[in-house]
């Protein structure tokens, strides 16, 4: 699935596949949690309905870019406000109401594709929503450290090193 074809319908079997080969890659699922950081950092999640997301496409990872598409259910629109919030940092959003075939819930045989053990498709009207992150973003935007003049600190080690004297401390209060 391109993120340009914002204007086709999707289809569930489509998207189902295209999770099963992210979660097979672990160079895609660490850069899915550095997309992802990007989105928290910037408190994107505040605003209403953006938690309720789900990715159908992506990351695509382009030179300069990296570009995910997710779903929303009709009614559960993504508040524009939250993506006008990331606009000035170079990131790109394009919002599309469209489409997709779900698979209805199973009743009776007559619910199933003639010839087939699938179950029929119904047409579920969705959002669709593309996000496309400059990468320089994502690289400011690290795990667990921080920089301090020009020096890289990771957060984790400076906690151990408290915990280090904090101990020594203890052990010299209690002599």
């Amino acid at each position: 699935m391109n993120p340009d074809a914002l204007e086709k319908p999707i289809d569930y079997w489509a998207v189902s596949g295209k999770i099963k080969d992210i979660y097979m890659s672990e160079s895609l699922i660490s850069t899915l949690l550095d997309f992802e950081r990007v989105l928290d950092e910037m408190d994107l999640y505040a605003f209403k309905n953006w938690q309720f997301g789900e990715l159908i496409d992506g990351p695509r990872i382009g030179r300069y870019t990296v570009t995910c598409v997710f779903l929303w259910p009709l009614e559960f629109m993504p508040d524009p406000k939250g993506g006008k919030r990331l606009l000035p940092f170079g990131v790109k959003i394009k919002y599309k109401k469209t489409a997709m075939s779900v698979p209805i819930k199973i009743k009776e045989p007559e619910d199933f594709k003639p010839g087939t053990k699938k179950p029929k498709l119904m047409s579920k009207p969705i959002w669709m929503v593309s996000i496309e992150i400059p990468k320089y973003l994502i690289n400011d935007i690290k795990t667990g450290s921080s920089e301090l003049e020009g020096q890289d600190i990771d957060m984790e080690e400076l906690d151990q090193a408290y915990e280090q004297d904090l101990d020594k401390q203890t052990e010299q209060d209690e002599t």
